[in-house]
């Protein structure tokens, strides 16, 4: 190479990640949602303002790769945490990121309720339909037939009743503006998925209300598939329960270009 040739670096850790070694299992999506997560943040000049709150679940150790001001909430109360923080700094940039568990359990009530607010906060929605930290038991989420350590014979209908699509209950909320579903299980799903995050994100800066992009993710330890086949499993098998699209956009950003 000559001392003239100059090598020009077109990719690198995100200024928004902290430089650390994941504890996250072999093919799960949450290093994926969090890269996604911190490209936005640091191309829309967010870090200094943005206070992020993750609350029990897998991402409970997420202020540990997130370089921004983090919040930890006790389980379920995400929502509820970040609503106090916006209402008291408004100037913040509120993000939530959340589990299926968290989110559409324990945390449905704050859920629907900072939803129905219509609080100023954007929203990252794990979906990967089954309870991961604790160890597989069945989520709301959870698909028909599907296994789980408290479903051992997949999920019946009459027993435990159908999935919940929080999604789609959110859309008849008046303070949501925004929900798009996602995957994070192809390049092409992936880049779909940072333009909805960028876009969730876009709604709190111009104080329209609510927005939320929900990623169907990959659980291959507690699915027991390897990493390839539940990425598989996401496109053949849980977009059927969940079609990717958007469900409810009420921003007008379309017709303004």
């Amino acid at each position: 190479m000559s001392e003239q040739q100059v090598y020009k670096k077109v990719f690198g850790r995100p200024e928004s990640m902290k430089d650390q070694v994941t504890h996250y299992c072999p093919g799960c999506g949450h290093s994926v949602a969090h890269r996604l997560v911190a490209e936005c943040i640091d191309e829309m000049g967010l870090r200094e303002k943005t206070v992020g709150v993750p609350p029990v679940g897998c991402a409970v150790l997420a202020y540990n790769y997130f370089n921004f001001d983090m919040i930890e909430a006790p389980h379920g109360r995400a929502l509820a945490v970040a609503t106090g923080v916006k209402r008291v700094l408004p100037d913040r940039f509120v993000l939530s990121y959340q589990g299926d568990g968290d989110l559409a359990a324990i945390g449905t009530a704050e859920t629907v309720h900072a939803a129905n607010r219509g609080e100023r906060i954007s929203v990252v929605f794990i979906n990967n339909a089954i309870y991961g930290m604790t160890g597989g038991q069945m989520a709301p989420t959870t698909l028909l037939g599907q296994e789980a350590t408290t479903a051992p014979g997949g999920r019946d209908a009459g027993l435990h009743g159908r999935p919940i699509d929080i999604s789609r209950m959110l859309a008849v909320c008046d303070g949501v503006v925004y929900l798009e579903r996602c995957s994070l299980a192809s390049l092409k799903h992936i880049r779909q998925a940072k333009k909805a995050i960028r876009k969730a994100f876009q709604c709190q800066l111009d104080d329209l209300g609510f927005a939320m992009v929900e990623l169907l993710s990959p659980c291959p330890t507690n699915w027991k598939l390897s990493p390839k086949e539940a990425w598989v499993w996401v496109n053949e098998v849980m977009m059927k329960t969940y079609p990717l699209g958007v469900i409810k956009d009420t921003t007008g950003y379309e017709e303004k270009k």
